[in-house]
């Protein structure tokens, strides 16, 4: 399973910061199939790469909590998030 709760993402703009993702709450249970959709630019991209801790240098996460079954992504070393990314949850882009 996954959970998604209270998830923002920030990121550093040439003027100000943008609040990419604000107090996301999501669960996806295990091996349900899930496909977020929406208009252009209203953060489906920032929540994929937040989910795998891949989010563009002057991106942040400042509050909330994603976990993987009972671990929390954020709280993983990279070394373990490598094995996360692929292994266990898998993004399928539209190109």
């Amino acid at each position: 399973m996954i959970t998604i709760d209270e998830l923002t993402v920030e990121l550093d703009g040439e003027a100000a910061v943008v609040r990419a993702i604000d107090a996301l709450r999501l669960t996806i249970e295990r091996g349900e199939t899930f496909a977020l959709v929406g208009e252009s630019g209203c953060g489906k991209s920032m929540t994929a790469l937040a989910l795998m801790r891949l989010l563009p240098e002057n991106g942040r996460i400042t509050a909330g909590r994603i976990a993987v079954g009972d671990e929390d992504v954020l709280e993983l070393p990279e070394a373990a998030m490598r094995h996360v990314r692929g292994g266990r949850v898998g993004m399928i882009f539209q190109e």
